[in-house]
């Protein structure tokens, strides 16, 4: 396979983008002109960029629907960053801010030695929890940190997990076999999974080994975040409905999505409590909810001009995230006012992402 760095070109026109880029040559490459709107990125944000894209459609006729792909987080930042132009993402969704790995990648290749994505605004959409549900005729179980942990990590306390029911983590849990539908190692949901619950329940039991997190990333992973993988969780891939179809047909399983599937399917699912708080609007608004997490569009200053419509997608994004707005009412998490206007001046004003500030 031969590979070659071309250089990358951008055209200003409104209505096409064009570039010659860095590009595999065994695929065709990335050459091309677009006249639509792309964006990629995290199953739990995806229906939200989703009733923006309709609204955007609806406002302005003749305008070609943009393409909305639910890649989850992680792959959706390959995608991203991979370059400038019509054969990249305009925008990525994302259930977790930006990494300074990826951004990195992103302004950076190792064989190209330059994707040129270094210009990146970051604009907080609003609030999400990660939420563990369960059929409405399921245990009504009722879970902490350190269960969960314990269920789920491929080694608690150092060693291999063994755990077949939920009251092998815990007496006090009825003896229902452990079985966990989650999202893959490339969602942003897995992400926070590991960052907000696995980590804070190894934290919890293991403080030796927390000490060691900034020293050891390696072994901590080993020890805290690492799932297991013997079929007590089933990555269930990164369509969150599926999840809501297989909890239907397994009462005794246990979902992990993003809140705006559980608020979605109430008539079908409960939330289960974690640390006796359950997963609700007003419990992850204010952060009561261990699974609280922000959400992020992140979006490439060198397409603004270039693409026909992308200013006023952004602005039409602002304008939605109001508490009292269409995203709300699909089950997004209001950020707090001073949030969302900051957010909504970052997009006005096209003010970049500072990298210093990412983990």
């Amino acid at each position: 396979m031969i590979r070659k760095c071309a250089i990358l070109a951008l055209a200003t026109s409104a209505a096409a983008l064009t570039l010659t880029g860095c590009q595999d040559q065994a695929n065709g490459g990335g050459a091309g002109s677009r006249d639509h709107i792309t964006v990629v990125g995290s199953s739990t944000v995806f229906p939200f960029t989703t009733i923006v894209a309709e609204q955007f459609v609806n406002k302005t006729p003749g305008t070609k629907s943009p393409a909305i792909e639910s890649t989850g987080t992680g792959a959706g930042m390959k995608l991203f960053c991979a370059g400038i132009g019509a054969a990249h993402p305009d925008i990525e969704d994302a259930s977790r801010r930006m990494k300074a790995t990826e951004y990195n990648t992103c302004k950076d290749n190792n064989t190209c030695k330059d994707n040129g994505v270094s210009d990146i605004i970051e604009a907080q959409i609003g609030l999400d929890g990660i939420a563990f549900a369960e059929s409405k005729g399921g245990p009504k179980l009722q879970l902490t940190a350190v269960d969960i942990y314990k269920a789920l990590a491929a080694s608690p306390m150092g060693q291999k997990n063994t755990a077949k029911t939920w009251k092998d983590v815990n007496p006090s849990l009825p003896a229902v076999p452990i079985q966990v539908y989650g999202p893959p190692s490339t969602s942003g949901t897995r992400d926070a999974l590991a960052e907000l619950i696995l980590a804070k329940g190894c934290d919890a039991i293991n403080p030796t080994l927390a000490d060691h997190k900034d020293k050891d990333p390696a072994a901590y992973a080993k020890g805290c975040t690492a799932i297991r993988e013997d079929g007590a969780y089933v990555d269930a891939g990164e369509n969150d409905n599926l999840i809501v179809q297989k909890l239907q047909s397994n009462p005794n399983a246990i979902g992990i999505f993003g809140y705006s599937y559980l608020e979605e399917n109430k008539d079908k699912l409960n939330g289960v409590p974690i640390n006796g708080v359950e997963p609700t609007y007003e419990t992850i608004a204010r952060g009561a909810y261990p699974g609280s997490r922000p959400l992020f569009l992140y979006v490439k200053k060198a397409h603004l001009s270039a693409i026909k419509g992308l200013r006023d997608f952004l602005a039409l994004y602002a304008a939605s995230w109001d508490p009292k707005g269409p995203l709300v009412a699909k089950g997004l998490i209001a950020a707090p006012d001073d949030v969302r206007k900051r957010s909504a001046q970052i997009l006005k004003e096209e003010i970049l992402l500072d990298p210093k500030k990412l983990l």
